[in-house]
């Protein structure tokens, strides 16, 4: 049975964005692109976004996140927005949030806590609520401690010695217990796939996996290829559990096509070392697909966020296609493909550019992943 531990929305509830602009912006987004990218997830998890909020800090205040007159500011705000949840753009520490909601008279969520709610909706399989679970108890357990602080705060004495402390260190142990027993059970499907992707290995059935920014359009494309049926919809996150697929190539030969999580900036910790066992499905690909959103005004950033956490799971060196989709929203005909890769200054060998949605240029990428995996000595 799936769990939602963070109850970070309901459907229409009205929410209210709020981000720090600091001197050095993260991988390169400006702050309104990121506030943009924040909009569209709580879009996403069915929130009405009423309104935003910037300012630019050396560093976000450690009480506050933000400094005094922006915070008075913001309580200002409150009436004429009528903001019911306001949503921070980075992860908060357990003391801001609870300091928040105090002055704001209002639940205080992050872009953590909003993520894994989206991820808790959008699981369907087994493995991907368990992987969720884990990231949703390791995010509440250092937040517990806001539970029980009235009771802190009414000093010692009769009716404060160890109710307060119990039921905290009580909730503790029940949320490390569970955190125990879900690692176990992802290790053993993390075992089962290290065994599947033996016994592939031994089949000596390439493997070419999709990888890219959430919402770039790798469903779409594994769907056009395999006629997968895997759910499309314009919304992050659309699918989250990975799907293999066994294609055939021009020359007869097999691989296995296979989608995984989609990125995004700032993509918690927490939930990359909770989808280890998916992502490890990465590691054994003999070739890569980094499927990119031409359209996108943030493509740059975006494809430099793919390749930043691709290097922090050391897979920087798999050899890679970049396949430039969302064709068909640039230019009027499939003839003009070739000629916008080169526009792009990317070589013809690393690139191609294609529309999953129309058919275009999927003929070429075919033959380019049939000449990657001939050239790969694990396929000879």
């Amino acid at each position: 049975m799936r769990q939602t531990l963070l109850a970070t929305q309901t459907e229409d509830e009205k929410v209210f964005l709020v981000g720090v602009e600091t001197k050095i912006p993260a991988n390169g987004w400006s702050i309104d692109s990121s506030l943009e990218e924040l909009s569209y997830l709580a879009e996403t998890a069915g929130a009405k976004v009423v309104g935003r909020l910037t300012q630019k800090l050396k560093r976000p205040s450690s009480i506050y996140y933000l400094g005094r007159g922006k915070l008075e500011e913001l309580i200002s705000l409150r009436q004429q927005c009528q903001y019911s949840t306001v949503i921070f753009n980075d992860e908060l520490s357990p003391r801001q949030q609870r300091n928040l909601e105090e002055i704001l008279k209002a639940k205080v969520i992050d872009r953590t806590a909003l993520i894994l709610d989206i991820f808790a909706k959008r699981a369907q399989t087994r493995e991907g609520q368990l992987q969720v679970e884990l990231a949703q108890h390791q995010y509440l357990l250092p937040r517990l401690a806001g539970q029980w602080s009235h009771l802190e705060r009414l000093g010692g004495g009769i009716g404060t010695r160890g109710p307060g402390e119990s039921q905290l260190e009580t909730d503790r142990r029940l949320i490390r217990n569970r955190i125990n027993r879900l690692k176990t059970h992802i290790e053993a499907v993390r075992q089962h796939r290290a065994r599947y992707r033996q016994k592939r290995k031994q089949s000596q059935i390439p493997i070419v996996a999709l990888v890219g920014y959430t919402n770039a359009g790798k469903s779409t494309l594994l769907n056009a290829l395999s006629q997968a049926g895997v759910l499309v919809e314009d919304k992050l996150f659309s699918t989250l559990d990975p799907v293999t697929r066994r294609l055939v190539l021009p020359d007869k030969r097999q691989f296995l096509f296979t989608d995984t999580v989609g990125f995004i900036h700032k993509l918690p910790l927490s939930i990359v070392a909770a989808f280890r066992a998916t992502l490890e499905e990465l590691t054994e690909a003999d070739l890569l697909l980094h499927i990119v959103d031409i359209t996108h005004q943030d493509a740059a950033e975006q494809c430099q966020t793919v390749e930043e956490i691709l290097t922090d799971l050391h897979l920087s060196d798999k050899p890679r296609l970049t396949v430039i989709n969302k064709i068909d929203l640039v230019v009027e005909n499939p003839e003009e493909l070739a000629a916008l890769v080169i526009s792009l200054g990317l070589s013809d060998d690393i690139a191609v550019a294609i529309s999953a949605l129309k058919g275009w240029g999927l003929d070429k990428l075919l033959d380019k992943i049939a000449a990657h995996l001939s050239q790969s000595p694990d396929t000879d």
